[in-house]
């Protein structure tokens, strides 16, 4: 009773002056929390610097109202179908009683914020669309190369971009493998809104990098944007190597040879020394990196050594030439030859021991032929008797004797 005293009576009439709440109590004091299909509805919009980005306004219930869109600066761009901002980017999309769509083509970093949407109605109602401009990093450009490396040098690579917001990232490649790189710097740039990243790389170079291309690229994905990239192409001085070939490969005596040393490096090797291991005195035939023999014979045999040279050094080749009746260096139908060769003195060696024999043979029954022949002459009268008595035909008969006095 006494709490009633203090307030003093509530009478019937008096309940009805109070707002039901929440629904009218919100209407008079926070009208944006009512939704009863005039609140306009938007979306926010990331776009890439120099695109085209499209706001759109929505609304249930206009009530006869009209929408509006401005930009973070609280300009109106369009009120209805009615262009407000002579801006020749901003153009009208659709208009109609429910919705409002505007396009911004070419954007920048200038026209990022945040733009509003405004129905008219009672009370005023509005919806914020957040639009964020994402900037293009330039192309990357490298710098710490001045010339060619010697091998085992160590190569200083940088690489920078500027404009991208947010900050890029940058990787590298020396030719087709990742090179680990090192972040220097990230710092705005001048407008205050984008940056520019500086990352760097070293690497100790070899001969294999003479002539690789190294490769410092934006990462397309911290970026809506395509692949950008920058290539250094690298030169590595290097120690040369030789090799010598001999034309004709097989030489044989009598032969026009040429030894020719092949050096390889950077830079290439201009000068050649030919010697002939265990000789002092200088080969006449050499000519730069080609050694010619032109009758070859058995006293040109030995080890010749090549020197190729350039600024990093001197490299050797030998050769061993050995001249001989065949050809000096073996090749795969040594063997065949030697065997077929084998084989035929072998079947000659045969038919000679068979040729002897026989004639052997036909000598000793000769020689009993004649023996015969002459036992039946010594008392026939005739040659066909002689023959006779030497087949045995006479069969008795004493022996002549003669005697003489």
């Amino acid at each position: 009773m006494q709490d009633q005293s203090r307030f003093g009576k509530v009478g019937p009439r008096q309940w009805s002056k109070i707002p039901k709440y929440p629904t009218e109590l919100q209407a008079r004091n926070r009208p944006e929390l009512v939704d009863n299909g005039s609140q306009p509805t938007t979306s926010d919009e990331v776009v890439v610097a120099g695109s085209k980005v499209i706001l759109s306004c929505k609304v249930e219930d206009p009530d006869d109202s009209s929408l509006q869109w401005s930009n973070p600066a609280q300009q109106t761009l369009y009120f209805g179908e009615k262009r407000a901002l002579r801006d020749l980017r901003i153009q009208l999309e659709n208009s109609t009683a429910n919705e409002l769509s505007i396009s911004i083509d070419n954007t920048t970093l200038a026209d990022e914020g945040e733009y509003t949407c405004t129905i008219f109605t009672r009370p005023v109602r509005t919806a914020k669309a957040m639009v964020t401009v994402l900037g293009i990093p330039q192309k990357p450009q490298i710098s710490g190369y001045s010339g060619p490396l010697r091998e085992g040098d160590v190569a200083v690579l940088t690489c920078a971009s500027s404009g991208s917001k947010p900050a890029a990232l940058l990787k590298w490649k020396k030719g087709d493998k990742p090179l680990t790189g090192q972040s220097l710097e990230m710092s705005k740039d001048a407008n205050g809104k984008t940056f520019t990243v500086t990352s760097q790389v070293e690497f100790t170079v070899g001969k294999e990098d003479d002539g690789v291309d190294v490769k410092c690229t934006v990462d397309p994905s911290s970026q809506q944007i395509s692949e950008k990239s920058t290539s250094q192409r690298i030169s590595v001085f290097y120690k040369p190597t030789a090799k010598i070939e001999p034309k004709p490969e097989h030489p044989q005596e009598g032969d026009n040879l040429e030894l020719h040393c092949k050096g390889q490096g950077n830079p290439v090797p201009q000068e050649y020394k030919w010697e002939k291991d265990g000789v002092e005195t200088p080969l006449l035939d050499a000519q730069d990196n080609i050694l010619i023999f032109p009758n070859l014979n058995k006293s040109d045999s030995g080890t010749y050594i090549c020197y190729a040279s350039n600024i990093m050094g001197i490299s050797t080749a030998r050769y061993i030439l050995s001249v001989s009746d065949s050809s000096p260096m073996p090749h795969t139908g040594s063997s065949y030859h030697a065997i077929v060769g084998g084989v035929v003195a072998v079947v000659v060696f045969l038919l000679l021991i068979l040729l002897i024999i026989l004639g052997h043979y036909l000598i000793r029954h000769k020689g009993t032929y004649l023996t015969h022949e002459a036992k039946g002459s010594d008392d026939a009268p005739d040659a066909d008797t002689a023959i006779i008595n030497a087949e045995g035909g006479q069969s008795g008969g004493d022996d002549k004797k003669e005697y003489f006095i």
